[in-house]
């Protein structure tokens, strides 16, 4: 599972079987619709897995996160990891 930070400073998060390949794919213009429109595009954070469908599941979850969150996972901040995920009630 890996995110990438685009030109544009948003993230895009994806899973693949060969992070090198498809890094180029992406740099090339051809790892996607949003990627593309966005070059260049860097690695920002990645996590292995032994298994596809477990990347798979993990990009899911990440994808569904605020950008606060993904921000504080790539520079590993735990705290702010943890206060991005708390809900906010007014």
């Amino acid at each position: 599972m890996y995110i990438l930070r685009c030109a544009d400073r948003t993230t895009y998060v994806g899973s693949t079987w060969n992070l090198e390949r498809r890094l180029a794919e992406h740099e090339l213009g051809h790892g996607g619709a949003y990627t593309s429109k966005r070059l260049p595009v860097e690695l920002a954070y990645c996590e292995e897995f032994a298994r596809i469908d477990e990347a798979w599941a993990r990009e899911k979850q990440i994808q569904n996160w605020s950008r606060a969150k993904r921000e504080a996972l790539i520079v590993a901040d735990w705290l702010g990891l943890a206060n991005a995920a708390k809900k906010r009630f007014g």
